[in-house]
């Protein structure tokens, strides 16, 4: 099959085109490498992709129209994997007009690409933030999330609601996926594991947020990749879907705190802070749509995925 994968050079993106590779499907990566973190991570991470046969890159932005129907027009995919996105909860309340942009035109062109290329799959990046201020643990795919508490979590509410009317309208086969808190190997340096990681190897102070009384769906890279890659392959499919990716469990903050602690030989420096505007206490993923409809099981727990974070993260950084 052949792939266009937007933000191959994303933490996602990159280990989701690195597994249809291997795969041996053929697999168009778009990215347009900006700053939000360290442009040179991308570029390391994309190239791993160029020296896999089957691979070729564009270099565009998704909010480039002409550049994006050239990409479709040039090449026949089986199937479309929208990864691209600008993410980041805290980000987004003092940089709104980023996420309009990106998240909301750039999610509307790409949309009018497959619905004029006749794509009859696209499977794309929503978020468990969409969940908003819910109490209900886990969070289901049938809860109502109405109630968004960030403007990144507002785009990917809008990006379901976008889909939905192009699937009624014109056919598109569309499955969104709300991912919980990924992490592992080559992840964002925004990211709580990696500014931990990195803080308590400096021998600095890590901020933790709601006086550590907070939960997370860690969920580990590469379990992550095989469900995105079992929705672009599975063949059981609605018109219209939404899966819960995630681990099916939720981690205490410090428990993850204390591990890497453990896995570093570092006691953490710890400053308890006040809940940040935007952020959700807990999140924990009700993954039984996701095994039911593709045999989605993650398999990496906390214990196993963070020394592998941190062991890539070594080597990587050098320390």
């Amino acid at each position: 099959m052949k792939y266009l994968v937007t933000g191959s050079a994303g933490f996602i993106g990159f280990h989701v085109a690195k597994a249809l590779l291997s795969d041996g499907h053929y697999v168009i990566g778009l990215d347009n490498f900006n700053d939000y973190y360290d442009p040179q991570l991308k570029r390391d991470r994309h190239a791993i992709l160029e020296n896999i046969p089957n691979y070729q890159s564009i270099e565009a932005d998704i909010c480039d129209l002409p550049t994006l129907e050239k990409c479709f027009n040039d090449n026949s995919f089986d199937a479309v994997c929208h990864l691209a996105a600008q993410a980041g909860v805290r980000y987004s309340i003092t940089n709104p007009h980023v996420y309009e942009k990106t998240n909301l035109e750039g999610f509307l062109n790409i949309l009018e690409c497959c619905r004029h290329s006749n794509i009859k799959r696209l499977v794309y990046a929503s978020s468990s933030s969409v969940y908003g201020g819910n109490t209900k643990l886990p969070f289901s795919e049938t809860d109502n999330v109405d109630t968004p508490i960030s403007l990144y979590a507002a785009t990917k509410k809008a990006n379901e609601l976008m889909a939905h009317t192009y699937s009624h309208l014109y056919g598109i086969q569309t499955v969104g996926l709300r991912f919980f808190t990924v992490y592992g190997p080559w992840g964002r340096p925004d990211m709580a594991m990696w500014l931990f990681t990195e803080a308590m190897l400096k021998g600095e102070t890590i901020n933790v947020f709601n006086h550590g009384e907070m939960q997370r769906d860690f969920t580990f890279v590469d379990d992550i990749a095989a469900g995105v890659t079992a929705c672009l392959t599975s063949d059981n499919l609605e018109q219209y879907e939404i899966f819960n990716l995630g681990n099916h469990r939720s981690e205490q903050l410090m428990d993850m705190i204390n591990a890497i602690g453990d896995n570093l030989g570092i006691k953490p420096i710890m400053k308890m802070l006040p809940m940040q505007a935007g952020d959700v206490p807990a999140t924990y993923a009700d993954i039984s749509r996701a095994r039911e409809k593709l045999q989605f099981e993650p398999k990496t727990p906390i214990s196993e995925g963070i020394p592998q974070f941190i062991q890539w993260y070594r080597k990587y950084k050098g320390v």
